[in-house]
């Protein structure tokens, strides 16, 4: 019964590692692609005239390194049969899932505010917001897939008797 829960873990730990680099990816498609202005002129406005828009790229990057480095890790155990690195596992899903909440806060929070300063009138500025704010949801959307990720190699750490 014991190897049957390590397996599913496994495989749930798998498809949740999957999803996590999916859902990063398209948000750093959709945050890297976030320009308003025409390409003829200097006056173009991209993600990195904002620091916040930065720092959740650094987030992206961040997150999907670590999360392609553990789907390697993952398939690996799975076709070898082995336990992994459990505490790997378990700190570095912390350690990562908080550094992807703090992307998406910073990302929501410029947006709120820029939303706030922006008249309905420019348009072009609204569908900047908009896009990083779909960044930042799918951000998120990774933060809480790393979370659950989190919580499941827990289970699989070493118990002490």
């Amino acid at each position: 019964m014991a190897q049957q829960a390590t397996a599913s873990s496994r495989i749930a730990s798998l498809i949740l590692r999957i999803l996590t680099f999916i859902l990063l990816l398209i948000s750093l498609i959709v945050l890297a692609t976030n320009t308003i202005g025409s390409s003829d002129d200097d006056s173009k406005v991209r993600f990195t005239d904002f620091y916040a828009y930065r720092y959740m790229l650094a987030t992206i990057v961040i997150g999907n390194a670590y999360s392609l480095l553990q789907l390697v890790l993952t398939i690996f155990n799975i076709v070898r049969g082995g336990d992994g690195m459990p505490f790997l596992d378990f700190f570095g899903d912390k350690f990562i899932s908080y550094v992807l909440a703090t992307g998406a806060a910073a990302g929501f929070g410029l947006t709120v505010d820029l939303k706030r300063l922006m008249d309905a009138s420019e348009v072009d500025m609204l569908n900047f917001d908009d896009k990083a704010f779909a960044s930042a949801s799918l951000l998120l959307l990774a933060f809480v897939t790393t979370a659950i990720l989190s919580v499941i190699s827990a289970y699989t750490l070493p118990k002490r008797v």
